[in-house]
């Protein structure tokens, strides 16, 4: 059990890497830390205290070490910094907390500081520059992937991985190599219709967020979200030039690249209102999005552009620009009140910012909410299992739900995903013992911290294996590239998918 003696007030490391933070926190976020009794509540919780063991890998550390730094009392330098950067981000120690402590308000605040220079090593400030540079814009990402196609899930590269080449390049890069996945050649094209329309008789219009991750690494994923989408009566917008939402950088405090990739997004989905629609204009009853990570950065688009650079965002729209909701227009029955109203924004203040983040839905939040057509519940059949029998009530399908953390902690979405797994013929859930705490995964977190995210993810993937689930689920592509990396190392392997891919497997007969 680690310590509970509270961090050392005497700054620690070179000299040189001694700074003061940039700019202290406000007031209203020193507030947040202030109901902390440290009760310990949160340790157990706490992904990186499991596996550092040391009170300033905690949130009651990290609260009393940010308090201490307000008060004068402790400098900020790269030692201090060391321990706040071991943070996943994960947020469940909000969920824990009996008093109420918004950490996920004062790790926020605080990442953007640690980015000062001075915190951090040349290598370090290089690899974050390589992973900013690329994770977010799928173009440049494709031409890195491209001669890695030869690579990618073939015999080599299994060859690569036994035989250790793979350490000798650092842990970093070995990390990055783990998650590589066979890249489909969908991957490397956008032929994603602007306009996908319902099957039958329109029951809503959603816009559809692609993820930049996701569209290559997985684009299965956002194929059958679409087909499932539109099975259900569902008409899916896809802006065709999108890019990244920002959640990547917005994780890791790069708060200008953030706002400028997320008034990139707004844009582009304000760019396509009007397609397929030629009477102009038509509302979108929600912007949808099937990796949980993104799900909450869009989520808090009005927050994040009003705390970013003023010069990330553009200026206001222009009178008379295409705004998402036709003025008076009423939500559609199984959609809340206002869920049509706000206007997608065609640039990037906080107000249109907050709007567009109104509409903004997992998509199995939005599917929960609205229910199956009589026609889709009609056709979802039973999954098969790996020997090609279909699951029955004598020999159900069992599926193992791993609950990303911006899922769960961050948007406060647990039974939605379930419910909609059950919807399936002959299912059967079987809870992990930590369903709940992170793979390890958490952004970038798995790149710049390999060692504690592999142990994480080596947790993650025999916890879930060692239900005797058929299958485990996964709603965040960063956490399926994870669990899947870890997964065949377990002694019973089993294979890691999405809630939306099994939902199509059902419907197209198992």
């Amino acid at each position: 059990m680690a310590s509970n003696a509270q961090p050392s007030t005497a700054g620690s490391g070179n000299a040189a890497h001694q700074a003061p933070l940039p700019d202290p926190p406000t007031a209203a976020v020193i507030a947040a830390a202030d109901p902390c009794v440290h009760c310990g509540f949160c340790l157990p919780t706490c992904a990186s205290y499991r596996v550092l063991a040391t009170e300033m890998d905690s949130p009651r550390g990290r609260i009393h070490t940010l308090k201490a730094i307000e008060a004068g009392r402790l400098v900020l330098d790269a030692t201090v910094a060391s321990h706040f950067d071991t943070c996943l981000g994960c947020f469940a120690c909000v969920t824990a907390c009996p008093s109420g402590v918004r950490y996920d308000q004062l790790i926020e605040a605080t990442r953007p500081k640690l980015n000062a220079p001075e915190l951090r090593t040349p290598a370090q400030r290089a690899f974050r520059r390589l992973l900013f540079s690329l994770l977010p814009y799928p173009n440049r990402l494709r031409a890195v992937l491209t001669p890695l196609r030869a690579y990618a899930g073939t015999p080599l590269q299994a060859l690569a991985r036994r035989s250790g080449l793979t350490r000798l390049f650092g842990p970093q890069v070995e990390a990055l190599e783990s998650l590589l996945p066979p890249l489909a050649p969908e991957a490397f094209r956008d032929t994603l219709p602007v306009v996908v329309p319902a099957v039958g008789e329109r029951r809503y219009r959603v816009g559809l967020v692609l993820g930049c991750v996701q569209r290559l690494f997985d684009p299965a994923v956002n194929e059958a979200a679409i087909r499932v989408l539109s099975a259900n009566g569902i008409e899916v917008v896809i802006p065709p030039d999108q890019g990244c939402c920002g959640a990547v950088t917005h994780h890791q405090g790069e708060l200008k690249q953030t706002c400028e990739l997320a008034t990139d997004l707004m844009a582009s989905f304000a760019a396509v209102i009007g397609e397929g629609r030629p009477a102009g204009p038509e509302p979108l009853d929600a912007v949808l999005v099937a990796a949980s990570g993104c799900g909450h950065t869009l989520k808090h688009y009005g927050e994040i552009l009003a705390a970013g650079p003023s010069e990330a965002g553009a200026p206001p729209a222009e009178a008379g620009a295409p705004n998402a909701a036709a003025a008076g227009s009423s939500p559609p029955p199984g959609v809340p009140a206002g869920a049509s109203q706000p206007p997608i924004p065609s640039a990037g203040t906080p107000e249109l910012a907050i709007a567009f983040a109104h509409q903004v839905a997992d998509i199995q939040e939005f599917l929960d909410r609205v229910g199956p057509s009589e026609a889709f519940r009609a056709a979802l059949q039973p999954l098969l299992h790996a020997d090609g029998t279909p699951a029955t009530t004598e020999r159900p399908l069992r599926l193992a739900y791993h609950d990303a953390c911006h899922m769960l902690h961050g948007q406060g979405l647990r039974e939605q995903p379930r419910s909609l797994l059950r919807s399936i013929p002959h299912v059967r859930l079987v809870e992990a013992s930590e369903a709940g705490v992170c793979c390890g995964s958490a952004g970038i977190y798995n790149l710049v911290q390999p060692e504690e995210a592999a142990e994480l993810g080596r947790i993650k993937a025999a916890d879930l294996s060692g239900t005797g689930a058929d299958l485990a689920v996964s709603a965040n592509i960063g956490c399926t590239l994870q669990i899947r990396s870890h997964m065949e190392s377990t002694p019973r392997p089993i294979p890691v998918l999405h809630p939306v891919q099994l939902l199509q497997r059902s419907l197209e007969g198992g």
